[in-house]
């Protein structure tokens, strides 16, 4: 369509590059604005304009339309993924925390899975776009029912709203001695965390990404959380884009990388539980690097020697990503996370 042939072929691949770009500044926007305004509203707000800017893909009428909406989706999109998988585990203590967070992106994998099989249906784009954004319905459905973060209410002074979705979370938990009012709400009894949180941000205090180098500590968190992301991401999405060069068919390929994850993810549960996440992290990220530099050297002829190894590094680089998110997300203060 659109005369994306011959020498404008590279546009089609070009798309992927602007949905990439929106994700990049999507995260360095809604990073920002979910500590400012909170968990819940920005996922919402994620949700929606993820619907919006689909659907206007789904319409577009010509490539720069296409372009544009597709930038626009990827900012709407890096939302989500950025808030989804947080807001999760602050409900949970630190020993649930790893299977909350693998069991919740283990619904990654198997959306993974579904577009494979929804693409080998729905073959025209427009309707593919339609049906790859539908799911966001659901999901702000299912908002409904999803709290905010009771550490970020905490963390910015809103004590009767925290008071009042923990002492739902206690009476589904059995526990009666939370009953105490908000008045009193200080000065009770509070996990050594929460009552870190709510100190944690001086009145007034405001935070941005400077904040995230202002000391000899956070620097080194930083830049270094940074490298292994890129390195995560680089690899993951490599791969993830590159279906046809394994010889497998497209949409089995998808598949198959879908199905992958899943034992990765349970195996880095175990890995994470008995060597630490910085362990996991590097053996993941190490045992991926080997992979794609074996398909490198392994000659294209063996296509199932290297579909193997190629299948092999996307359950490594999914471990990777999962150790990742809540890895990262345990070396920030709450204000900063």
């Amino acid at each position: 369509q659109w005369d994306l042939v011959c020498e404008q072929r590279g546009l089609n691949q070009a798309t992927a590059t602007f949905f990439f770009i929106g994700v990049t500044v999507g995260a360095m926007v809604f990073g920002y604005l979910s500590d400012r305004f909170g968990r819940k509203a920005m996922l919402l707000l994620s949700l929606v304009c993820s619907i919006i800017f689909g659907m206007l893909s789904a319409a577009s009428i010509s490539y720069s339309m296409l372009a544009i909406t597709r930038t626009l989706t990827g900012v709407a999109l890096s939302g989500m993924s950025l808030i989804v998988l947080p807001l999760g585990t602050y409900w949970v203590d630190i020993q649930h925390r790893i299977i909350t967070g693998i069991l919740t992106s283990i619904f990654w994998s198997i959306g993974n899975m579904l577009l494979a099989m929804v693409a080998y249906l729905v073959r025209e784009w427009h309707w593919l776009l339609v049906a790859v954004t539908a799911p966001c319905l659901l999901s702000i459905i299912c908002l409904w029912w999803v709290p905010e973060s009771a550490r970020w209410l905490i963390a910015n002074g809103k004590v009767k709203q925290a008071h009042r979705h923990l002492l739902r979370c206690a009476r589904m938990n059995g526990r009666k001695d939370f009953a105490v009012s908000p008045e009193l709400f200080p000065s009770f009894h509070l996990s050594q965390a929460l009552r870190q949180m709510a100190t944690d941000k001086k009145p007034g205090e405001s935070y941005s990404y400077i904040s995230l180098f202002r000391t000899r500590v956070l620097r080194k968190i930083s830049l270094c959380s940074g490298a292994v992301w890129f390195g995560v991401a680089f690899s993951y999405y490599g791969m993830s884009m590159n279906l046809t060069g394994f010889g497998l068919n497209m949409y089995l390929s998808q598949f198959v990388f879908g199905i992958i994850e899943i034992p990765a993810k349970v195996i880095m549960y175990f890995l994470v539980n008995r060597i630490g996440r910085r362990q996991s992290q590097a053996w993941a990220l190490i045992l991926t690097g080997l992979c794609i530099g074996a398909n490198v050297i392994i000659p294209k002829p063996f296509t199932s020697l290297r579909s193997v190894v190629a299948i092999m590094g996307k359950g490594f680089s999914e471990a990777a990503f999962t150790t990742v998110f809540l890895y990262t997300s345990e070396l920030y203060p709450t204000v900063l996370r």
